[in-house]
C-alpha cells in the first residue's frame, strides 16, 4: 500500500489518502469499459485527474461488471465539453457531462465537487473534498485505469473487504440531509451483501419517517430502479422489515397488515427478478407485477366479468400515488394484466 501526503499552508505535510495497487485491489481488468478508460486516458494526457468512481468500483471490487461506469475529474464541465465533441452538458442546478457513444451507451463525467456544495450547486472542489461529500465508504474509492490503482480517502477499501456499509457523512445529518440515502443503503447492502454498520441501522431506523418528505418524482425514480435491478424482491422484504414500503407506495402499504397480500407481493416480485435475468424489464412491466395482485385480487375488479379499462386505470394510479409513471406505461401494464386475469383467479400467477 502507498500514502499519497498534501502539504498544508504552514509547511507541513500530513497523510492524505491510502493508494492501493494492483497486487492489493486485485480488480478484473477484462471488466472495466473501454470507452472509460479512453474518456480518463484524454484527460489526463490533457493535464486533468480523472477516475473510475463510485458504485463501479464497489462492484469491480466485489466481482461484478458494473453497468455503468461514472467518471469524476478535476476537469470543469466547460472543459470537458471541448474535448469530447460527442458530449452534452446537462442539468441546470449542478452540471454535468454526457459523453456518448455506439448502441446508446452514455458515461457520465462529473467535476470534483465542494464539501460545501449542497444539493445540486455548482462548487467545485479538489478529489478529497469530493470524496469526503459522498455518502458511504464504498462508494468513495477513486481508480486509475492507467495505473490500475485505488485512491481511498476515507477507509473504504478496508471497509468493502470487512463487507461492512459504513457512513462517509455523520450518521446524525446522512439521513436528514437526504433522506433517500436510506434506500440506497438498503440497495447497497442487498447488492453486495454487505452488513449496515450499526449506528447507521440505529440512524436508519429512527430516520424512516422522513421518506414522506421526498419528492414522488425523486421516489418514483428510485422504485423503478429497485424494480428494474433483478434483486427487488430482498430489496422489498427488507424496506418491509424497515417500516419503508407504506412510504415508499403508501397504496400498497394499506395492505401489508394481511399476511397473504405480504406473500403474494412479494412472489410477484420474485417472478419479476426472474424476468430482469434475462433482461431489463420495463416500466410497464415493473407496474404489472407492482400493482397485479392488487388490481386483481383485491381492489374488487376481480368480482366483475367484464372490467372497464378507465376504471382499472383509475385505480391502478391511485394505488401508485404519489409515484407519478408515464400514463402509457401505466395503460400497457394494465393491457397485460387484464388479459391474464382469469388466470389469476384460477391459479393465483398472472406470468
Amino acid at each position: 500500500m502507498l500514502t499519497r501526503y498534501k502539504t498544508l499552508e504552514n509547511g507541513s505535510v500530513v497523510r492524505q489518502a491510502n493508494i492501493y495497487t494492483a497486487a492489493e485491489h486485485d480488480i478484473d481488468v477484462s471488466h472495466i469499459d473501454q470507452d472509460a478508460v479512453k474518456i480518463i486516458r484524454r484527460l489526463s494526457s490533457s493535464g486533468h485527474e480523472a477516475y473510475i468512481v463510485g458504485g463501479a468500483v464497489r462492484d469491480l471490487l466485489v466481482g461484478i461488471t458494473p453497468k455503468d461506469f461514472d467518471i469524476a475529474t478535476d476537469a470543469p464541465p466547460g472543459r470537458i465539453r471541448k474535448l469530447f465533441r460527442n458530449s452534452r452538458v446537462i442539468g441546470k442546478r449542478f452540471r454535468l457531462v454526457h459523453v456518448y457513444f455506439a448502441n446508446d451507451k452514455i458515461i457520465e463525467v462529473s467535476t470534483f465537487r465542494s464539501r460545501d456544495s449542497e444539493g445540486f450547486q455548482n462548487i467545485y472542489g479538489d478529489i478529497e473534498e469530493d470524496a469526503l461529500r459522498r455518502d458511504f465508504s464504498l462508494n468513495a474509492l477513486y481508480y486509475c485505469p492507467l495505473k490500475n490503482s485505488i485512491i481511498d480517502y476515507v477507509g473504504g477499501f478496508k471497509d468493502v473487504k470487512a463487507k461492512r456499509l459504513k457512513p462517509v457523512i455523520p450518521v446524525d445529518r446522512i439521513f436528514s440531509e437526504d433522506p433517500v440515502r436510506m434506500i440506497r443503503a438498503v440497495k447497497y447492502s442487498v447488492s453486495t451483501g454487505f452488513r449496515i454498520v450499526r449506528p447507521l441501522n440505529r440512524a436508519l431506523v429512527k430516520s424512516v419517517h422522513l421518506l414522506a418528505d421526498v419528492s414522488p418524482s425523486r421516489m418514483t425514480e428510485e422504485l423503478f430502479k429497485i424494480l428494474q435491478s433483478g434483486r427487488a424482491h430482498e430489496v422489498f422484504e427488507r424496506a418491509i422489515r424497515y417500516d419503508m414500503l407504506q412510504y415508499l407506495l403508501p397504496g400498497c402499504g394499506t395492505y401489508l397488515s394481511q399476511k397473504e397480500y405480504r406473500m403474494r407481493l412479494l412472489y410477484s416480485i420474485a417472478k419479476l427478478d426472474e424476468r430482469a435475468k434475462n433482461e431489463t424489464p420495463g416500466r410497464d412491466m415493473c407496474i404489472a407485477y407492482l400493482c397485479g395482485d392488487y388490481l386483481l385480487g383485491y381492489s374488487g375488479l376481480d368480482m366483475k366479468r367484464r372490467v372497464p379499462f378507465p376504471d382499472a386505470f383509475a385505480l391502478v394510479k391511485t394505488f401508485l400515488r404519489p409515484l407519478v409513471p408515464a400514463n402509457r406505461d401505466v395503460e400497457h401494464g394494465i393491457a397485460f394484466l387484464l388479459k391474464r386475469k382469469r388466470r389469476y383467479l384460477e391459479e393465483g400467477v398472472f406470468d
